[in-house]
């Protein structure tokens, strides 16, 4: 079994700056490449941010970002919001020679999933686009409760999970989140009609993602219907008469 290292390093008023964290994530990566610290997991949150992954398309930003930064990043993915009420992740682990990039974030996605069962929700996968989902039901149209975006690098990953516990979902109508227009995006708390904080997802975090970044055999919860990957945008090239 591969033991995790869990640091919660900025909680509630202690939220961490994102380009702090940032800069934690790749002295970290750096060391955990070295084999000078272990595979650690960072729990943290944000102030308020817009981070915009490198296929996010110019209409996908924030018309009014509400005073919050909007972040260009290096990990896959398009825009996602941080801030308070939402628990951030950033898994910094060695990926074994048997584990693809794929599996790593099934994997993830499997401890969320977990997660949320813990707490009375049900969820799972939509094929074609990343994250945690609930059904379309009586609450709502499909919607995503916790979003993923990675990197890897020379065997390590970097970035992670974000999964919205109590977070100002009024955040999420200033722009198109992950560029998907046609589902929403919703909470523990919302799903459930009490508060549920970061801390108290927390202990259920640690141990499942522990589980699963163990890398034993597993069996995936069922999918739900597979739903298009947004299509991006053509980008249009505007040339002079006679060019």
């Amino acid at each position: 079994m591969n033991d995790l290292t869990f640091r919660a390093v900025g909680l509630g008023d202690a939220a961490v700056d994102y380009l702090a964290a940032w800069d934690l994530q790749r002295d970290l990566h750096a060391a955990v490449v070295a084999g000078e610290q272990p595979d650690t997991v960072l729990l943290l949150e944000h102030p308020p941010v817009f981070t915009a992954g490198k296929r996010t398309d110019p209409h996908e930003r924030p018309a009014d970002p509400g005073g919050a930064a909007v972040i260009d990043v290096d990990r896959g993915g398009k825009i996602t919001f941080h801030g308070p009420g939402q628990l951030v992740g950033y898994p910094i682990v060695t990926l074994p020679d048997h584990v693809k990039v794929v599996d790593y974030v099934r994997r993830v996605e499997e401890a969320l999933i977990a997660v949320c069962t813990d707490f009375g929700v049900t969820t799972a996968r939509v094929p074609g686009r990343s994250g945690v989902w609930l059904q379309a039901d009586a609450n709502g149209p499909e919607r995503k409760i916790a979003a993923l975006g990675i990197r890897v690098s020379r065997g390590v990953t970097m970035h992670g999970f974000a999964l919205n516990c109590d977070v100002d979902l009024g955040w999420y109508d200033r722009f198109v989140p992950c560029g998907i227009s046609d589902a929403g995006v919703t909470s523990l708390s919302r799903e459930l009609g009490r508060d549920v904080t970061v801390e108290d997802v927390l202990p259920s975090v640690e141990r499942h993602l522990a589980d699963y970044l163990a890398w034993a055999d597993y069996t995936p919860t069922p999918d739900y219907e597979p739903r298009p990957e947004p299509a991006r945008v053509p980008r249009i090239e505007l040339l002079s008469p006679g060019a």
